[in-house]
């Protein structure tokens, strides 16, 4: 899952977002009782590798303070200044 994420993040580019059901619907397909599950797994693999300095979550275009404590509706982007090298995933 922190793959796919990196994958979309990185074929999207520098200073665009994903949303967490573009990722989900990359791993589950087209069909919502296959993807919808997958978004509480996202959220928490988001979070993880936010807490990794990998990527960032964002609200209204804005960091979240609290990554373990946020609500409504979030993207995922890359941390400013991220190169190739820093979006190993094998610690997540």
């Amino acid at each position: 899952m922190a793959e796919t994420i990196l994958r979309l993040l990185e074929a999207r580019g520098p200073g665009k977002t994903v949303c967490p059901s573009e990722v989900a619907r990359d791993i589950g397909g087209s069909q919502p009782e296959v993807w919808s599950p997958m978004m509480q797994p996202v959220r928490r693999i988001a979070v993880r590798m936010t807490k990794a300095g990998q990527i960032a979550i964002l609200r209204k275009g804005k960091p979240v303070e609290d990554v373990d404590d946020f609500r409504g509706i979030y993207r995922l982007a890359l941390p400013s200044g991220v190169s190739d090298e820093d979006m190993e995933t094998d610690d997540v």
